[in-house]
C-alpha cells in the first residue's frame, strides 16, 4: 500500500504533492542513509523515502510542518536541534519502547514505521532534546569514565604482573601508587631489569591516566561553579560537583518528568513490581535509566551514611532508624531515591534546597 501511495505521489512531481498532509514522520537513522515512513492525520501512509545524510535538512526545509519522531539513539540529538530549528516537532523515544510495534523482518522502513507508529501513541514517553551544552558536558563524564576504566585495568595489570614474582600489592588505586615506586627501589625482590624497565613504563602510564583524571575532575568542577542550578544540587547532603553536573547533563531542568517519583523511577531507583489478580509483589531496585548517574547517586548516599553518627537533625535521625532496621546497602539505595526526587523539585520548580533543623 505504501509502495502505491509513492508511486502515484511520484506520477504527481513528488512525493510531498499529494493532496493528504503529512501529520507525523517516522525517521530511522543512520551514518549515511536515513529511512523515513510518514502518515496523514488519519495514520495512512504517504511518505516512504530513503535519504542521503546530504539530503536530509534540504528535504524537511521544503516540508510543511509536521511532527518529527527519531529513536534516541546516536546521533539523534543532533538531527533533532536541526531539523527542529526548522519548526518541525521533535519526539525523541527510547528505542525500547519502539520495538514492540516492529512488524515483521527487521529492516530500515519498518524501524521507521514503528517509530511513526510508537510516537502516534497518547500515552508515549518521550526523551527530551539535548543542548550542545548538555552534550558537552556528558562527554567530559564519558572521557573520565573511560579513563578510569582504563587506570581500574593498569592497576589490575600490575598486581597480575607482579604476582608472578611472589610480590603482593593490596586491592586500591593508593596502594598501587605507593608501592610501585618502592618495589622499583628495591634491589632485593628479584625483579629483572628487563621487567623493572617495563614496570616502570606501566608506572609512569598510570601516572598520565592519573593526571587526565584530575584535568576532568577539574573542567568537572568549573562547570559546577558557573552553574547556577548546580550549586543548587551541590547543598543536598551526598551531592557534589559530579552528580550534579551528570544530572544536568543527562536531563536538563527535568521538567519531562510530572513528578520526582518518575524521575527516581527512570533513574532504576524504584523496586521492580510483579502484580498480578490485585496481589502486589515488590521485587529489588529495577536499575533502568543511566547506570553511570545512578551509581554515583549511590555512592553519594553511602558518603553520608558513613557521617551520620552524632548529628541529631531528622534527616539523619531517619537515616540512622533505617540503617539500623534494613542496613547500609538498602539504606543507601534509599537515600539515594530521596536525592533523586529532591533533585527533580530543584530542576523543575527552580527552588533552593531547605534542609529540616532537629
Amino acid at each position: 500500500m505504501v509502495n502505491e501511495v509513492i508511486h502515484l505521489n511520484e506520477e504527481r512531481g513528488s512525493d510531498m504533492n499529494s493532496s493528504k498532509k503529512v501529520a507525523r514522520i517516522g525517521m530511522d537513522l543512520g551514518k549515511n542513509t536515513f529511512h523515513l515512513v510518514g502518515v496523514d492525520e488519519t495514520g495512512f501512509p504517504v511518505v516512504k523515502k530513503k535519504l542521503r545524510r546530504k539530503q536530509v535538512l534540504a528535504w524537511f526545509a521544503n516540508l510543511p510542518v509536521c511532527q518529527v519522531a527519531m529513536e534516541a539513539c546516536g546521533g539523534s540529538h543532533y538531527w533533532a536541534r536541526e531539523i527542529g530549528q526548522l519548526g518541525h516537532e521533535i519526539k525523541l523515544i527510547s528505542p525500547q519502547f519502539v520495538k514492540p510495534y516492529v512488524k515483521g523482518n527487521k529492516n530500515d522502513y519498518n524501524d521507521a514505521e514503528a517509530i511513526c507508529e510508537a510516537a502516534g501513541r497518547a500515552n508515549m514517553r518521550f526523551v527530551a532534546v539535548k543542548t550542545v551544552d548538555q552534550q558537552d558536558l556528558q562527554a567530559v563524564h564519558r572521557l573520565r569514565q573511560s579513563v578510569v576504566k582504563q587506570r581500574t585495568a593498569l592497576a589490575n595489570q600490575l598486581r597480575g604482573l607482579l604476582g608472578e614474582y611472589g610480590i603482593v600489592v593490596a586491592y586500591g588505586i593508593s596502594q598501587v601508587r605507593r608501592r610501585i615506586p618502592e618495589i622499583l627501589e628495591d634491589g632485593e625482590n628479584g625483579l629483572t631489569d628487563c621487567f623493572r624497565t617495563w614496570l616502570a613504563e606501566l608506572l609512569e602510564a598510570f601516572r598520565v591516566l592519573d593526571e587526565r583524571i584530575k584535568q576532568y575532575d577539574e573542567e568537572i568542577r568549573q562547570v559546577y561553579a558557573a552553574h547556577e542550578a548546580c550549586r543548587r544540587l551541590g547543598a543536598i547532603e551526598g551531592i557534589g560537583p559530579k552528580i550534579a553536573t551528570a544530572v544536568i547533563a543527562t536531563y536538563g531542568d527535568g521538567k519531562q518528568f510530572s513528578n520526582g517519583r518518575h524521575f527516581a523511577a527512570s533513574l532504576g531507583l524504584v523496586p521492580r513490581q510483579h502484580t498480578t489478580g490485585d496481589r502486589p509483589v515488590l521485587l529489588g531496585i529495577s536499575k533502568r535509566g543511566d547506570r553511570y548517574l545512578r551509581t554515583l547517586l549511590i555512592h553519594g548516599a553511602r558518603s553520608v551514611i558513613r557521617r551520620i553518627e552524632g548529628k541529631d537533625d531528622r534527616r539523619s535521625r531517619w537515616l540512622q532508624s533505617l540503617v539500623a532496621r534494613r542496613g547500609k546497602n538498602k539504606a543507601a539505595v534509599a537515600l539515594a531515591n530521596k536525592n533523586a526526587r529532591i533533585i527533580w523539585a530543584l530542576l523543575a520548580r527552580g527552588e533552593i534546597y531547605q534542609p529540616r533543623e532537629a
